[in-house]
């Protein structure tokens, strides 16, 4: 296994621990979303060597759609349609998934499609169940009572992971690396 399909199973990872990591406790860790936005580099360096090397243009539209979906998500957190801590992810899975393989903005695009997607039917489910379930909220565990709050917040970060991982195939870096295989 080369040494860059057993790092890039970071992405994944942190993206699943982010999702867990919301829906148990309403945050997302900073050392988490920093750490998956750090890790991009050395796995890139990595890749330089051992598979499809990132060519400069490509080094730069990482980062410049990394820096769009930091500005993205400080307007939606700005906006409160957005935690902090999901709008640091958003960041940093923008970071990684960089360039699709059709278009420069494609596997951008198709983050943030995926991620709205799955972000609405999350919202939707919660909605309902808190309309529908509240009175089993003090049953339930206290991580999970708290989402049947009337007015309580959403755990975005898995709408996050789901569309970042649906992403995947949609990204030039990610899709290259073939950590699947």
């Amino acid at each position: 296994m080369p040494i860059t399909t057993l790092l890039t199973v970071i992405y994944p990872i942190c993206l699943i621990w982010a999702a867990y990591s919301d829906i148990t406790t309403m945050k997302i860790p900073n050392r988490l979303t920093f750490g998956l936005a750090i890790a991009f580099v050395p796995v890139a360096l990595l890749n330089q060597f051992f598979g499809q090397p990132l060519s400069v243009q490509d080094w730069g539209l990482h980062f410049g759609i990394g820096l769009a979906g930091l500005v993205l998500g400080m307007a939606l957190f700005a906006f409160r349609l957005m935690g902090g801590g999901d709008a640091k992810l958003i960041a940093a899975a923008a970071l990684w998934v960089g360039p699709g393989i059709q278009t420069w903005y494609s596997a951008f695009v198709a983050l943030l499609i995926y991620t709205a997607l799955f972000g609405g039917v999350l919202s939707i489910v919660i909605i309902l169940a808190r309309k529908l379930f509240w009175g089993l909220k003090p049953n339930l565990p206290e991580w999970a009572g708290r989402h049947l709050e009337a007015k309580g917040d959403i755990p975005y970060g898995i709408g996050i992971c789901a569309g970042g991982l649906f992403a995947i195939g949609e990204s030039q870096f990610l899709h290259a690396l073939k950590f699947w295989s």
